[in-house]
Formats: C-alpha cells, sequence, structure tokens
C-alpha cells in the first residue's frame, strides 16, 4: 500500500488509522533516512492508542515504554546503536510489549522480532510517502482493516 502524506495532519491521520485497526499483538518496523517521519508515525500511532502526556523520541534512550489498552507499547530508535550486540543490554528478551515500534530495525538484525508490517517513509516534495508492507498473516488482516478504513 503507497500512501501521500502531503501535510503532518496526514501523518497523524495515518498513525490515528494504524492505531484503531492494530491487531492485539504486532510488531512495526520503520524504515527510512533522517526526517522521513518515523517519530512522527510512531507518535500518532501512540496517540491514537490513548497516550497521552509526553510521547519522547527514544533517540537517546534508545527505549520508551508506554502503557497501552491491553498491554505495552515498545518504541525503539536504533540509530544510535554501534552493533547488534547492544541489544543484549536492553533486556529486550524479556519484552512484554504488544507493540513494537522500531525505527531503524536494520541496526539490530537478528535481535528484534520480526516484522508483522514494514513501513518505509520517505521524503516526496513537500511532504512524505509511506510505502506499508505485510510481512506475516497478522501483517495482511491489519492492512486489510486499514484498507477499509480508508473507504
Amino acid at each position: 500500500m503507497r500512501l501521500q502524506l502531503d501535510t503532518v495532519e496526514d501523518t497523524a491521520r495515518l498513525g490515528a488509522r494504524l492505531a484503531s485497526t492494530r491487531p492485539p499483538l504486532a510488531a512495526v518496523h520503520l524504515h527510512g533516512d533522517l526526517g522521513a517521519g518515523k517519530s512522527t508515525l510512531a507518535r500518532a500511532l501512540l496517540r491514537g492508542l490513548g497516550v497521552t502526556g509526553s510521547v519522547r523520541s527514544p533517540t537517546y534512550t534508545l527505549i520508551e515504554r508506554y502503557a497501552i489498552d491491553g498491554g505495552e507499547a515498545w518504541h525503539l530508535d536504533l540509530y544510535r546503536l554501534g552493533d547488534a550486540s547492544e541489544l543484549d543490554f536492553l533486556g529486550l528478551d524479556e519484552a512484554v510489549a504488544t507493540l513494537w515500534l522500531i525505527e531503524w530495525p536494520e541496526k539490530g538484525r537478528g535481535g528484534l522480532p520480526a516484522p508483522d508490517l514494514e513501513i518505509h517513509l520517505a521524503i516526496s516534495g513537500q511532504g512524505r510517502e509511506a510505502h506499508l508492507r505485510a510481512r506475516s498473516e497478522t501483517g495482511q488482516s491489519w492492512l486489510a482493516r486499514l484498507t477499509e478504513t480508508a473507504s
């Protein structure tokens, strides 16, 4: 699925739609260059799930955890990770997350949950282009529900 996101509000609407169609357990890998909108989309999705208060980018902390209906969302930003072995220090093997939002997943290859949904974001003119790709049955059903909400 390809979407043109002309404004920040379009990105927020996509995040809200992702939140409203979210499966009970899912991992989302967010790809894109610096400034492509990964954190903006993750923040909008978390807001759509009812997270209030500060939604910080985990650029420096690597991980932020949020209570959501039905569990916990873990938002990771692995941009500053030097090597995938550094994931061992984050305690991901003990994680009880029901939603994973992982920016720069290629930096943690081999130590992360497999994606149900991959979202590639790219700057396109004054806005962004989002390419969503299912990587599991869970992701396929999520994309199907997302497509239904577009109608």
